[in-house]
C-alpha cells in the first residue's frame, strides 16, 4: 500500500511546469498553482491537504477519500483512514470508488514514497524515487463530499495501488503492493474524464522497476511520535545486519 510520501515543493513546481508543456494544446491552465509546504515525510493518516492534478487544473485536496454518498459527519470521519488507498483490482466494483474511477481521476505528484521491509521481526524503512529524480505521478481518484449538517464541502482523494513489481516485492515483502505510478506520456489520458474505461483499466498496472531506485533510511521513519518532516529523513542509512545479497539486489 502507500501511506507515506515526500513532496518537495520546488521540485514539484518544476515537474508541474514541465507537465504543462507536455499537455495537449486544448488543455488550458485554469488556475494558479496552490500554495503548499515541503513535505519530506508525510503520513496519509494525518489527512493532509495536497496538490493534485485534475482535468481542470491543480487543486488542494485532502488525502483520505470521503464518498459523496456518505450521510453523516461521524461516518465521514470513520471512513477516511480506510480510503487512503484504493485497490486497483477492485476499484471498478467497490462502492467507495466505482463512481470516481469512471470520471474523477487525478494525479498526485511526489518526490518519492516510503515503504517497509520486514525481516526477523524488525521493520526497515526505504525511500523509493525515480532514477532520474523527477516526481512520480501517482494515479489517484477524487470525490466531493457535502456535510448535510453544516454545509461544509470537503474535496478528498485516494491513491490507487497495484500488485508490486519485482523491486517492490523485495521491499514490501509481506503484502507485496505498490502505488500506481502513471507514466508522464499516459498522464493526460488518466485525468481525462472522456478516456475509454478499457484504457483506464489497462493503465492500472505495476510500474517499470528499472525506472525506480530504492535505499534504506533512518528508523526514525518508523516512529510516528518523532518529527519525521526533515530533509535528512530521505538520506540513505545502511543497516549492516541486513543480508548483503538482499540489500544490494535492490539496485
Amino acid at each position: 500500500m502507500c501511506f507515506s510520501v515526500a513532496i518537495v515543493r520546488n521540485n514539484t513546481l518544476l515537474t508541474l511546469e514541465k507537465y504543462y508543456d507536455s499537455l495537449p494544446n486544448n488543455w488550458e491552465r485554469k488556475n494558479d498553482l496552490p500554495e503548499f509546504p515541503d513535505y519530506f515525510f508525510l503520513s496519509g493518516f494525518s489527512l493532509p491537504l495536497l496538490p493534485i492534478i485534475k482535468d481542470d487544473g491543480i487543486f488542494l485536496h485532502q488525502w483520505g477519500l470521503i464518498p459523496s454518498w456518505i450521510k453523516t459527519e461521524k461516518d465521514a470521519h470513520e471512513i477516511r483512514s480506510k480510503t487512503l488507498n484504493a485497490k486497483g483490482e477492485t476499484i471498478f466494483e467497490k462502492p467507495s470508488f466505482k463512481k470516481c474511477i469512471q470520471n474523477q481521476r487525478c494525479i498526485l505528484p511526489v518526490a518519492g514514497f516510503f515503504e517497509y521491509r520486514e525481516m526477523n521481526g524488525l521493520k526497515y524503512p526505504y525511500f523509493i524515487h525515480s532514477v532520474d529524480h523527477d516526481d512520480f505521478f501517482l494515479g489517484s481518484v477524487y470525490d466531493r463530499w457535502i456535510n448535510e449538517e453544516s454545509g461544509e464541502v470537503l474535496n478528498t482523494f485516494s491513491i490507487v495501488t497495484t500488485p508490486a513489481n519485482t523491486l517492490m516485492e523485495k521491499i514490501r515483502n509481506l503484502k507485496k503492493r505498490m502505488p500506481l505510478i502513471i507514466r508522464t506520456k499516459d498522464s493526460y489520458q488518466w485525468i481525462d474524464r472522456n478516456t475509454d474505461l478499457h484504457l483506464v483499466e489497462k493503465l492500472i498496472c505495476p510500474y517499470d522497476e528499472l525506472k525506480m531506485n530504492a535505499y534504506t533510511i533512518s528508523r526514525i521513519a518508523n516512529n510516528a511520535r518523532m518529527n519525521r518532516n526533515l530533509p535528512e529523513i530521505m538520506n540513505e542509512v545502511v543497516f549492516t545486519e541486513l543480508d548483503a545479497h538482499i540489500q544490494t539486489s535492490l539496485f
